[in-house]
């Protein structure tokens, strides 16, 4: 008996000892509050810098993010599944009219997107505008094609067949691809145009960047799509292209914030603004904000609250960490456009964000 009684008394001391553990009892730790997020994983490398950097700021609040694509996060947050979408595409008109409540796109960095290839001896190339979309489109099919020739005097370029790799999963990365062959190529707007997916001309289809730079790698001749990010951490050719106004220029930060500069001065209150084929002479032609999806009204004050105090940080102070992981920082003139727009958001009609 004065065993069980013992047994008792130990499990007694155990279950309090947890209880304690997780912020019950009187005990000094206290529950996270869980923020779901899911959509594009163009910026997934960053969101995921700054979750952790930011329960180091504020640590009641964890962040649960799943990087399924643009597509995915759309849809999640139309159906309120999530706290907040994430996407590389701005919602059509149409979408926005199936949410249950009105959504605001949040900026949050820029990223550029780049054409990579296999050939031997990885020579570096340069293309023009109408050379990517008559590539993607089927048009020009070996390498030694006299147009990219001309573009590229003196690279030995082989008789061999150009291999087109695309997303064929819903992205982000696509719309931006997309988005700026539609505005450099009438063909291509008429025959294809826009969207997280489409109907390719021609080409195999990967998953991901993963896959695409897979099939990339180990498909001689293949020419495909993905992020500047991706392409420099994968030591993968990130070719010069051709911009608007006639330069050729590398995919970089700074060629990405250029090309978010012109942009910047007619930004639309909802930002939904393409950045693609933009003007100046040192703007990288293939760039994009990229958004989280957020309701104007939140249906949960506590979690409201949370959710406009980490995008208050993240368009301030977040900023700082873009560099090392290839995104180009907000324009400051975009910053104070966002910051007015999260005072907008509220819960039972009056504002989340304190007066700041």
């Amino acid at each position: 008996m004065k065993g069980v009684q013992g047994l008792y008394k130990l499990l007694g001391v155990l279950v309090a000892a947890l209880l304690l553990s997780v912020g019950y009892g009187g005990g000094s730790v206290s529950a996270q509050m869980l923020m779901n997020g899911a959509g594009a994983t163009f910026p997934y490398p960053i969101y995921s810098k700054w979750f952790d950097e930011y329960t180091k700021v504020d640590p009641s609040v964890r962040f649960n993010y799943q990087s399924i694509g643009s597509g995915g996060g759309i849809r999640q947050i139309t159906e309120r599944t999530v706290d907040f979408g994430a996407s590389d595409g701005p919602m059509t008109d149409e979408q926005l009219k199936q949410a249950p409540g009105e959504l605001f796109h949040i900026p949050t960095v820029l990223g550029a997107v780049v054409a990579t290839y296999n050939l031997p001896g990885d020579p570096k190339l340069r293309f023009t505008p109408d050379l990517l979309a008559d590539i993607f489109l089927g048009k020009i099919t070996k390498w030694n094609d006299p147009r990219i020739s001309a573009v590229n005097p003196g690279v030995a370029l082989p008789n061999q067949p150009i291999i087109v790799v695309h997303r064929s999963d819903g992205s982000g990365t696509t719309y931006i691809w997309v988005d700026y062959l539609s505005k450099v190529s009438k063909e291509w707007e008429q025959k294809v145009g826009r969207g997280t997916s489409v109907n390719w001309p021609v080409g195999l289809g990967g998953k991901g960047n993963e896959g695409v730079s897979g099939q990339v790698k180990s498909t001689p001749g293949a020419i495909g799509y993905v992020e500047l990010a991706y392409a420099i951490k994968n030591n993968l050719p990130a070719p010069m292209v051709r911009n608007q106004a006639g330069k050729f220029v590398q995919p970089s930060i700074q060629s990405t914030t250029a090309a978010a500069a012109g942009a910047a001065k007619n930004m639309p209150s909802d930002f939904r603004v393409s950045l693609t084929n933009p003007p100046g002479d040192d703007a990288y032609p293939i760039a994009s904000f990229t958004w989280l999806l957020v309701y104007k009204n939140q249906p949960d004050q506590a979690k409201g609250q949370a959710l406009v105090k980490f995008l208050w940080w993240a368009i301030r102070d977040g900023q700082k960490y873009t560099s090392d992981l290839l995104y180009a920082p907000l324009p400051p003139q975009v910053v104070k456009e966002i910051e007015a727009k999260l005072k907008q958001i509220t819960y039972e009609g009056k504002p989340l964000l304190a007066a700041r």
